[in-house]
């Protein structure tokens, strides 16, 4: 049962990946507004632009990994197939 409800937090696909980032966006977004009235000038900027920094890095490292369980599972390493 419990292999069951884990399957659940598995990315499986390009677009469950797509609808992840949208969502870390969002809430990054969100933040980064409250920085922006919290923090005026400077500050509340480098704010901003790391909260959707680091998104943009979070989104490519998903995709990253899901190209990467994609090889795999068509060609797996082995000692007689060196990837």
């Amino acid at each position: 049962m419990l292999r069951k409800i884990s399957r659940l937090f598995v990315i499986k696909t390009r677009f469950e990946a797509f609808l992840i980032i949208y969502a870390l966006a969002l809430g990054a977004t969100s933040r980064s507004a409250n920085y922006l009235t919290q923090y005026p000038g400077w500050g509340g900027k480098l704010l901003f632009l790391a909260c959707t920094g680091a998104v943009f890095m979070a989104g490519a490292k998903i995709l990253d990994c899901l190209k990467f369980e994609r090889g795999e599972k068509v060609a797996p390493v082995t000692r007689d197939n060196p990837a």
